[in-house]
């Protein structure tokens, strides 16, 4: 019983629900496992396409910064013309002694969310080329922390709210901010919906396929070389 082969070796899950400890096997795409004895989700099949949410966390990260560099909306109320961005509501939030409210505006709206999408990049891009980056367990515990305070789609939701109340009281223009934070709530929404914890996964296969390449490369550097000295013995 000691002698274990280490072939034989299986990853094991425990179920959330009853606890059951059970083999982790891979999956084929779009399938998951549950438990047998609850019936409870286990985990879902991997994405091996990292290149799709890698794509999609920084074309969010381009929307991010575009949102927070333009104007949000314009008002005209008889004449007097005032626009501001996300940082100046902020800002006037503090400037009007609301430090609490500006402080969780700043974090839900623009801290946590930044967070959340500089972390993904730092580790997909280098998944993406085939290796581990350090901190890669620290950083994606921080993912996992940060996730559920970011807000942006409560954002968008209060603004819309706000500029119909105010559409009966001024002239209200859209400007290249609004735009932004629409297409970033649908990118958000795509990029949330990928698990974290599915790149352990990804991760844990590296070395094994590193290996495998290695060793498909040194058959291929050895059978060249067998070949050249064949040919180096022709008359």
């Amino acid at each position: 019983m000691k002698d274990v082969d280490e072939k034989h070796s299986v990853d094991l899950i425990a179920c959330h629900e009853c606890d059951a400890l059970l083999a982790k096997r891979y999956l084929p795409k779009r399938t998951s496992a549950s438990c047998p004895r609850c019936g409870a989700l286990l985990y879902r099949a991997v994405s091996s396409n990292v290149d799709r949410v890698c794509a999609m966390t920084l074309a969010a990260l381009i929307t991010f910064l575009i949102a927070q560099a333009f104007p949000i909306v314009e008002l005209d109320a008889n004449g007097i013309v005032s626009e501001t961005t996300l940082i100046g509501a902020i800002v006037a939030l503090w400037s009007e002694n609301m430090q609490v409210v500006a402080i969780l505006v700043f974090c839900s709206t623009i801290l946590f969310p930044l967070t959340e999408l500089l972390a993904l990049l730092y580790v997909l891009v280098p998944l993406r080329a085939g290796y581990v980056p350090a901190g890669f367990n620290l950083v994606l515990r921080a993912i996992q922390l940060v996730r559920p305070w970011g807000m942006i789609e409560v954002f968008m939701l209060g603004i819309l709210v706000t500029l119909v109340k105010m559409v009966s009281l001024a002239r209200v223009i859209p400007e290249a901010a609004l735009f932004a934070f629409g297409a970033l709530t649908l990118m958000i929404a795509v990029v949330v919906s990928f698990d974290p914890g599915a790149l352990w996964d990804i991760s844990e296969r590296l070395p094994r396929q590193r290996a495998l390449r290695i060793r498909a490369i040194r058959q291929r550097r050895g059978e060249s070389s067998s070949t050249a000295s064949v040919k180096r013995h022709e008359p």
